[in-house]
């Protein structure tokens, strides 16, 4: 679904969502990822799942409709230039804010070279392609990519566990492990890893970075109300220097530390 939006376009950041009101009828809005923006044409970008009554509602908006959103919301993803690797990974509704961090380490153009894997066990939501970019350290075999990352020059693979052609048959996890274990120390210390997907994933991707002693950012996605920290519906625990802390995802995040999350 693309808003005209110039505000929250030439704001967002990767890992910014916006919590939409789907449809006038329905008072309890829902977060939902930003997954590209033009802050020259005004235009943000989103890919979400039908899933419920707030989803299936905003899918039967029409083009020319005014939609009500507050966007951009939260605190967005860090890329470090020591760390000129990063590992972006995405696992079914996770996908959309690594296209947007891709996107915007692709706009960077120089010191970066990113890799992203994208997991998912319903058919991918663009039209799977083979690589024309050659990996190392990925088995010939595993070659579907996302087309719109390949025209930008960033290597992309897909996992899945349902059989699909070209991808990796298992958990992204085990596909990025299979990549950082390719790679020589030197190289190894040049990954940070970025991800959002559903919390077992995230969970598995945090036992990678301790795995490898690899810094790690996850984006968290929480049911939330209000979404700019009054009602503190959407807490987690996170590991402090103090301590267990509480931390709103909407405000204090999305964006944590995957090693005081998990």
């Amino acid at each position: 679904m693309r808003v005209q939006a110039p505000l929250c376009a030439s704001h967002a950041t990767p890992g910014s969502f916006a919590h939409i009101q789907c449809d006038p009828h329905l008072p309890m809005r829902r977060p939902i990822s930003i997954m590209r923006v033009s802050a020259a044409a005004g235009w943000v970008d989103f890919l979400y799942k039908v899933e419920g009554q707030g989803t299936r509602l905003l899918s039967t908006r029409k083009a020319g409709e005014r939609i009500s959103m507050l966007a951009p919301i939260g605190k967005p993803f860090e890329c470090h230039p020591q760390r000129p690797r990063p590992l972006l990974i995405g696992g079914g509704v996770g996908i959309p804010p690594m296209i947007f961090l891709a996107e915007h380490l692709h706009g960077i153009k120089e010191g970066y070279s990113p890799l992203v894997m994208m997991g998912s066990e319903i058919p991918f939501p663009f039209a799977v392609t083979p690589s024309k970019i050659i990996l190392e350290g990925i088995n010939s075999d595993v070659i579907a990519s996302m087309p719109l990352l390949d025209d930008w020059n960033i290597p992309s693979r897909l996992a899945s566990l349902q059989n699909y052609a070209g991808c990796y048959q298992g958990y992204v996890t085990d596909l990025a492990r299979q990549w950082i274990n390719s790679l020589d120390d030197q190289q190894r210390q040049e990954i940070e890893i970025f991800a959002c997907g559903p919390h077992p994933m995230l969970e598995a991707v945090a036992r990678l970075a301790a795995e490898f002693g690899l810094p790690c950012q996850v984006s968290l996605e929480e049911f939330m109300a209000c979404a700019v920290g009054g009602c503190a519906g959407c807490v987690v625990e996170v590991q402090t220097a103090t301590g267990p802390a509480m931390k709103r995802v909407c405000v204090d995040g999305p964006v944590f530390d995957a090693a005081t999350i998990f």
